[in-house]
């Protein structure tokens, strides 16, 4: 009786496991993968209240049949020559990542990927200090800058929770493979719009940072995204 006991704590352990995602076998919906380029307003908010804080540009581009483009240009309003600019080019089959460059005012980075390493520099241009990046990497993985695009292409359900190993470097914080989480998704309504509503986290703030994504179920894209940390939100808001 007791071996029986032990065996279905065991096997109820493995049942409720939290399922691991990487490109060996990440299943992604293909049809929605599109060129598109969307808006967005960025807002801090408080209580009812919301004062706008920038603009961000995101677009998704089929560079050739294997690679896609994900790039990001923020422009904040206090410095709106000064834009801040992510591109991650990824397979399109799996996101195996391949290249991944940030620019903005603070620091510079340009890292390449290849299977078991990462390698590139960062630049800090407050403390004129380049850090060369030359990481082994002994697991799969995915970029950093690309996991928010994987959520919103993977197959999604009610309840679903997935780790999601990503490579992610900041010579000041955590470096190398960790990971992000999806914690919970629900469907949800959004101005008269079905949504998928994802709540994730991660360890580069070592989860006190949840980001909550509303996913339009028929078109997949984000309709606006809500940032809770340390007591302060921010929100994302489409624009049409």
């Amino acid at each position: 009786m007791r071996l029986f006991l032990i065996l279905l704590i065991m096997s109820s352990a493995q049942f409720f496991a939290q399922k691991t995602i990487v490109p060996s076998n990440v299943k992604l919906e293909s049809q929605y993968i599109k060129d598109e380029i969307s808006d967005a307003v960025w807002y801090a908010a408080k209580g009812d209240q919301k004062i706008e804080i920038g603009k961000i540009t995101s677009e998704v581009k089929k560079l050739d049949k294997n690679r896609l483009l994900l790039k990001t240009t923020v422009k904040m309003n206090q410095a709106p020559d000064k834009p801040w600019t992510d591109s991650t080019v990824v397979r399109i089959s799996d996101f195996q990542p391949m290249y991944h460059s940030s620019y903005n005012m603070m620091r510079d980075m340009v890292i390449k990927f290849e299977k078991n390493k990462a390698t590139g520099y960062y630049f800090d241009k407050k403390a004129q200090k380049k850090d060369i990046i030359n990481e082994k990497i002994s697991t799969e993985y995915f970029d950093s800058n690309a996991y928010p695009a994987i959520i919103r292409f993977m197959p999604l359900k009610e309840n679903l929770s997935v780790e999601i190993p990503i490579f992610d470097y900041n010579p000041a914080a955590k470096k190398g493979v960790i990971k992000a989480y999806v914690e919970n998704v629900i469907r949800g309504d959004l101005n008269g719009k079905k949504v998928w509503i994802v709540k994730t986290t991660d360890d580069i703030q070592d989860r006190k940072s949840v980001v909550t994504y509303y996913i339009d179920t028929s078109t997949r894209k984000v309709l606006k995204q809500e940032i809770d940390s340390d007591g302060r939100k921010i929100v994302m808001e489409s624009v049409k």
